[in-house]
């Protein structure tokens, strides 16, 4: 099969492309034959970051298709199926194999382009807000971030919630993108202090909920955007940075950080729910998710640079 992998972690520059052994298919594998990859921020993050456990390793962990084999255990699909699949690696390739309960079913007359780009972005953005995040109708929200596309999904969820959504961009003309979409109040976090903004539209207070998809320095604006007991979600480090939380920095907020790791929950029931209701609210057109650019498969370094680099609106994919 055509594919990408790299040997190294490093810049986009060490990823190859060329012919690799096609996946085999266990017992309770789905192969998938790859129509859309959705290349996610922590497919960057992986490669500059974690070691890969084996070489070649196949990078990418989203993509749709159509199912094209699948082991003698598996009940949930059958050939020809369409499903988007996820796993922790192989899907910057023609074939995708995951487990079956990492599989999700596209329903009849969904666009394949839409549902590749739901699974990870919203499902992230769903249990930073509510599962973990707490988040209720008149809460404030501050997602720091909000251009990229668990930023824009979480702004879409959280407004549609009856949340107050406050969220920073790199620009005026980005924040007037988003705004359609239920932000309430936008920053832009390079001409415009965030705490300051912050406590300025909520009266003093802070926010109740900070999700940061960014990282890097601007940590500690958030936090100072935080009103006490406030909730802060650590997401992802969009800028390539990764900051730290000082212990008594916690204590004197009393504040609540969690880590969200979307990924660890995809093959339980509630998350396959989830995501049914997820991709029926796409189909339906209430969620929306941009595509920014397309690339192929083998234009993958260049696909991974315009991400790093120019902070795409939205998302980004991979054709084989």
């Amino acid at each position: 099969m055509k594919a990408v992998w790299y040997n190294e972690n490093g810049g986009p520059e060490v990823l190859h492309h060329g012919e690799l052994p096609d996946p085999e298919v266990g017992p309770k594998t789905v192969l998938i034959r790859v129509e859309v990859i959705s290349l996610e921020g922590g497919d960057l993050l992986n490669r500059v970051h974690t070691p890969p456990a084996r070489v070649p390793h196949v990078p990418g962990y989203q993509a749709a298709g159509t199912v094209v084999a699948v082991g003698a255990e598996v009940t949930r699909f059958r050939l020809g199926d369409r499903v988007v699949g996820f796993n922790w690696s192989g899907s910057h390739a023609a074939l995708f194999a995951v487990p079956e309960t990492y599989a999700y079913l596209v329903s009849e007359g969904m666009d394949l382009d839409i549902a590749a780009v739901v699974p990870i972005a919203f499902g992230t953005a769903y249990d930073a807000l509510f599962t973990y995040g707490g988040l209720t109708a008149g809460e404030t929200v501050l997602v720091q971030g909000a251009a990229g596309g668990v930023g824009l999904a979480a702004v879409q969820l959280a407004a549609q919630a009856g949340a107050i959504v406050i969220g920073t961009a790199s620009s005026p003309s980005r924040l007037a993108r988003i705004t359609p979409l239920g932000l309430t109040h936008g920053i832009d976090y390079r001409q415009e202090d965030i705490a300051a903004r912050c406590k300025e539209i909520t009266g003093g207070k802070g926010v109740d909920l900070v999700l940061d998809l960014a990282g890097g320095k601007v940590k500690d604006a958030l936090v100072e955007a935080l009103r006490g007991h406030g909730r802060y979600a650590v997401i992802g480090a969009a800028e390539g940075t990764l900051p730290t939380f000082g212990f008594f920095e916690m204590i004197r907020k009393a504040m609540q950080v969690t880590g969200i790791s979307f990924g660890r929950d995809m093959h339980t029931p509630r998350v396959h729910e989830l995501l049914a209701d997820l991709f029926a609210r796409a189909h339906a057109g209430s969620l929306v998710m941009p595509i920014e650019r397309e690339f192929a498969l083998s234009e993958a370094i260049e696909a991974h640079r315009f991400v790093a680099e120019a902070h795409p609106f939205g998302r980004v994919v991979i054709r084989p």
